[in-house]
């Protein structure tokens, strides 16, 4: 999530403080992680010195110091800018849902019970989402639930395929310093660079049987 970006977006709207963005944030794209506040005045700092916002008011009201933050002209062009950039299509790199799963695989591990876990995880994130898109009124906060949604779907759809794909689980052994390449699995001929068109130690016995 491209925070700076989003803030920008915000306080397109309006002059807003921290704590005001925060909430927005949150509530906008309630499929997300909570944003911390560290994260929010890092941000917002950062934009500050780079011109994109400055301080439009300072208020206490008896309380903590409360900073209202406003775009600035330099800050609407990056912004339209952002929006206008179209994001690239793909391809797109394995999460690690997608790297674990492939580990586990090639290790001949217990892939099968970790998917079946997976899954379970992904379907009572999904029951949340929908609950929680069931009772908002905002399209806009609908939006970005529907969009974690289809992506949790397609992770759950990806699961079933994970789980029906046979791997061969490599039995190789590390091949050696200085060496051109794997060794040949244990049984094949020590010390050479396994050749799977030469026919191994027990096929040549055959054929001379």
């Amino acid at each position: 999530m491209a925070l700076a970006d989003l803030f920008l977006g915000l306080l397109g709207e309006g002059p807003a403080h921290g704590y005001d963005l925060k909430l927005r944030l949150d509530r906008r794209f309630e499929g997300s992680k909570p944003l911390p506040f560290a994260q929010v005045y890092a941000t917002l700092s950062r934009l500050q010195r780079d011109g994109l916002v400055e301080v439009a008011e300072v208020s206490q009201d008896g309380g903590p110091e409360r900073i209202v933050y406003a775009i600035t002209d330099a800050g609407r062009t990056a912004l339209d800018d952002w929006l206008s950039t179209t994001e690239p299509a793909g391809p797109y790199p394995a999460g690690e849902l997608a790297r674990k799963t492939i580990v586990a695989l090639h290790l001949d591990s217990d892939a099968a019970t970790f998917l079946q876990r997976q899954r379970a995880v992904h379907l009572g994130r999904m029951r949340e989402l929908v609950q929680a898109r069931s009772r908002t009124r905002d399209p806009s906060v609908r939006l970005g639930l529907e969009y974690a949604i289809d992506h949790l779907d397609a992770d759950l759809r990806w699961i079933e395929t994970a789980a029906a794909t046979p791997v061969e689980v490599s039995r190789t052994r590390p091949a050696e310093p200085g060496g051109d390449g794997p060794l040949a699995p244990d049984g094949a001929d020590a010390g050479k660079p396994h050749d799977p068109s030469r026919p191994d130690v027990a096929s040549r016995g055959t054929e001379r049987g």
